[in-house]
């Protein structure tokens, strides 16, 4: 199969057309404050109870108990341990013991390898 060359007319021209700005990604969140301290996680024994907020608490969210932010907040938890972070939703109050920062859903748990531990230091950053 042969190939043939085309070329461009010489009179054609691209019109030259306003263009406007493109986001290619949405803004990453801001944060507004970062905290350290030991988180916890529940779960299978309050599998269809009610959180704080009036939710029904699911197998596998990534939502977390928390003593004083407010319902609704999003919450980036990093475990110190491996690296790994999260994101979580605010929908309970907890944790009530042991100095614990924020007690995690058994999803965000598992997302930041901590089951098996049960406890583990984290960085908490509160999201805008």
């Amino acid at each position: 199969m042969a190939l043939r060359q085309i070329e461009a007319s010489p009179s054609f021209q691209m019109e030259a057309l306003p263009i406007a700005p493109v986001t290619l990604m949405a803004s990453a969140p801001e944060v507004i404050n970062v905290s350290q301290g030991t988180a916890s996680w529940y779960g299978p024994g309050f599998f269809g109870n009610r959180t704080a907020n009036g939710e029904v608490f699911r197998p596998g969210t990534l939502t977390a108990a928390h003593r004083t932010l407010p319902f609704g907040t999003r919450v980036r938890v990093t475990n110190l341990h491996n690296g790994r972070s999260t994101v979580v939703r605010i929908n309970d109050r907890g944790p009530f013991s042991g100095g614990r920062v924020i007690d995690l859903a058994h999803g965000a748990a598992q997302e930041l390898g901590l089951v098996s531990s049960g406890l583990a230091p984290v960085r908490l950053e509160v999201l805008r």
